[in-house]
């Protein structure tokens, strides 16, 4: 082969590599990260919240009429190029604890296979009465009296008497 044929050889795999590898997703991590120890490993009936607490840390999020349920929650995100970005891993767990021993009663794995989608309704409802354009909100209070109060009386900054 001659030089130029090589020359040209190399470039486009340089070419064909550097769109490969800008086809590559961005993988991003939010949430709850299980470093030494995962929430999965919690015993029931043996973990209390003061041991979950020292092998997970706080949780993600308590339950807002019990404070015995506490979530692990993370997830982990991949986007490529200018895609929205997709959620490819979603875990929660909930524990439950009892509310006298305080011991671990249940552990709940929740994968992004257990969610559901809600369809969301993005009608309003209307409400009585008529809506007013700018214009008469602005000019709204013209012909109602005057703005200031009638009676100067106890009006911060007069003197007694004084009648202007």
């Amino acid at each position: 082969m001659s030089r130029k044929a090589v020359l040209a050889a190399l470039a486009v795999a340089t070419l064909a590599g550097a769109g490969l590898s800008a086809c590559s997703p961005i993988t991003s991590y939010s949430g709850f990260q299980a470093i030494d120890s995962d929430p999965k490993d919690v015993k029931v009936g043996t973990d209390t919240k003061s041991t979950v607490r020292a092998k997970l840390g706080s949780p993600s999020v308590q339950s807002t009429f019990d404070p015995n349920v506490w979530f692990y929650v993370n997830q982990v995100k991949e986007r490529v190029a200018f895609r929205r970005p997709r959620v490819t891993a979603r875990n929660v767990t909930a524990i439950q604890f009892n509310k006298d021993s305080e011991m671990v009663e249940t552990v709940n794995v929740y994968t992004l296979k257990d969610g559901k989608v809600i369809a969301y309704n993005n009608r309003e409802t209307p409400t009585r009465g008529r809506e007013m354009t700018v214009l008469e909100q602005l000019l709204g209070s013209v012909g109602r009296g005057s703005m200031l109060p009638q009676d100067d009386e106890g009006v911060p900054g007069n003197r007694p008497g004084d009648r202007r």
